[in-house]
């Protein structure tokens, strides 16, 4: 899968509900790990949690520590009634509404706050929820917290395959495909007509399942989609790159969960919050890596969303010049597209 066989270990064991050891913390995902489990490596009910600081806060519990805040994680002391079943509904947040107050919960001080933040950011890896069971116990499996750390901040793409792949209405065009070393998961190319040396028109497109394959009316990801190769054709050439950063890089069972909480009435960034993850956790150092992959260091970016102009530049892509990217809305995602403009920054 990747460059890092440990890193790959460890994602796995989290996500089959297995313990790895994190530097020197010994953790446990909430989410996956069975009953059964927790009673062999807790038989005396003493595990405490760990939460990060966006779901700590939504709990009513940010103010408890002085290092507690968006980004820093939150240990709860274990009690009781904190079986599994009530540290799950504590973990989800799309069952907040669905159940009376949990508590009283007590925050204590993060002993290794590094190997904390290091174990909720491989949680994320995983695409599980950031909560985290702290155990007694030596796994198979151990990863120190520079080797999750350098996995994400050294972003590199390998192409894998390429192919043509001729599309209605289209000039000719090919897909390529690369594989990111650290996660190892697969992100695609289309490379559409001739852009003649140029800086070409650039669209970073985010996987969206429901709207890209289903026709979600929730979002815009479709329509977006579908315009942008429409643009990029007419314009001769550039490239889309689709990315699997779904949910704004939480995750599909993430953004079904946030989905929960918007029918709630909560808009798209307090959901992602209140999950435990900031209200876009999408990183561009793996754009800028298929960009530079394919020979491309300045690019034109169609897109209303500045963070993808900042982040492509903070990647040492140039970009010449930003094209507006405009949809209609729908009764659907009218108050989405509206909360991205108000909150998150994009544009008209």
């Amino acid at each position: 899968m990747s460059e890092s066989p440990v890193l790959d270990r460890a994602i796995a064991a989290l996500r089959a509900g297995r313990t790895v050891r994190v530097g020197g913390l010994a953790v446990l995902s909430v989410e996956t790990a069975t009953q059964t489990m927790l009673d062999l490596l807790d038989p005396n009910g003493n595990a405490p949690m760990l939460l990060s600081g966006p779901r700590a806060m939504a709990l009513g519990l940010g103010n408890a520590r002085d290092a507690a805040g968006d980004s820093e994680p939150v240990e709860v002391r274990h009690c009781e009634w904190l079986d599994r079943e009530a540290a799950r509904a504590l973990a989800d947040p799309s069952r907040d509404f669905d159940r009376g107050p949990i508590g009283p919960l007590n925050a204590i001080p993060v002993e290794s706050p590094d190997c904390a933040r290091a174990a909720l950011t491989l949680a994320r890896l995983a695409g599980v929820l950031p909560a985290l069971w702290l155990v007694a116990d030596e796994p198979a499996v151990a990863i120190e917290s520079a080797e999750i750390s350098a996995a994400v901040a050294a972003q590199s793409a390998i192409i894998v395959a390429r192919a043509k792949l001729p599309i209605d209405d289209l000039p000719a065009s090919q897909m390529v495909a690369f594989r990111d070393p650290a996660s190892g998961e697969e992100h695609v190319a289309l490379v559409v007509g001739a852009f003649g040396g140029e800086p070409p028109l650039v669209r970073l497109h985010s996987e969206c399942l429901t709207g890209d394959v289903f026709g979600s009316l929730k979002c815009d990801c479709g329509p977006q989609l579908k315009e942008a190769l429409r643009i990029i054709g007419a314009s001769g050439g550039g490239v889309l790159l689709y990315l699997r950063q779904e949910g704004r890089g939480i995750g599909l069972a993430n953004k079904l969960r946030a989905y929960a909480l918007q029918d709630r009435g909560l808009d798209t960034v307090d959901a992602n919050r209140r999950l435990g993850f900031s209200d876009d956790e999408r990183g561009y150092g793996m754009a800028a890596a298929m960009l530079r992959a394919l020979g491309i260091e300045s690019v034109k970016v169609l897109t209303n969303n500045p963070a993808k102009v900042a982040g492509l530049e903070r990647e040492g892509i140039q970009v010449v010049e930003r094209v507006a990217h405009h949809m209609p809305t729908n009764p659907h995602n009218a108050d989405y597209i509206a909360t991205k403009k108000k909150r998150s920054g994009h544009l008209d």
